[in-house]
């Protein structure tokens, strides 16, 4: 079947590699940027705040570890890994789920969202200083409509991935 030309598969012209490349080696300086400062300010790594994060939003602070590996993108192996030396630092707790022998349900403990709280401190004022203030309001809503657009164009190009 013949592919028209806007869905013809080509390489990037050199204008649009310069915006690739630009992007992605800024993209690499402030997570490396957001992720030492994190680490420097409350001894969490990234990771850590990953899991953290969405153990303080999920209700209960509780989630199946199914669901919070792919809410935060982890394979299962890897989290659970990660879940053992958080465990042992007293940040989670795992629990049998009482429905499915399998599955284990993980809860924030109170060591655990008091550390979040006082790791989101500092990472949002870091947020802000390496981010947010390097833009202008426009710029930060232009910004915002490009991660959007990337994000829902990642999303149909996986649809299409899923029914070819």
């Amino acid at each position: 079947m013949e592919q028209s030309k806007k869905g013809a598969r080509q390489s990037p012209n050199p204008d649009e590699l310069a915006v690739w490349r630009e992007y992605v080696e800024t993209a690499e300086t402030l997570r490396q940027a957001l992720a030492g400062g994190l680490q420097a300010t409350s001894n969490v790594s990234p990771g850590d705040y990953a899991v953290l994060l969405a153990l303080s939003e999920a209700d209960g602070h509780r989630l199946r570890s199914s669901v919070l590996a792919d809410s935060i993108g982890w394979e299962r192996s890897r989290l659970s890994h990660h879940l053992g030396r958080m465990e042992k630092r007293g940040l989670v707790r795992r629990h049998r789920s009482g429905s499915d022998s399998r599955g284990a349900e993980i809860e924030l403990t109170d060591d655990g969202a008091k550390t979040f709280r006082r790791a989101s401190a500092s990472h949002l004022r870091l947020v802000r200083r390496l981010f947010v203030d390097a833009l202008a309001p426009e710029d930060l809503q232009a910004a915002g409509r490009v991660a959007a657009r990337l994000r829902d164009h990642l999303a149909d190009i996986a649809l299409e991935l899923e029914t070819d």
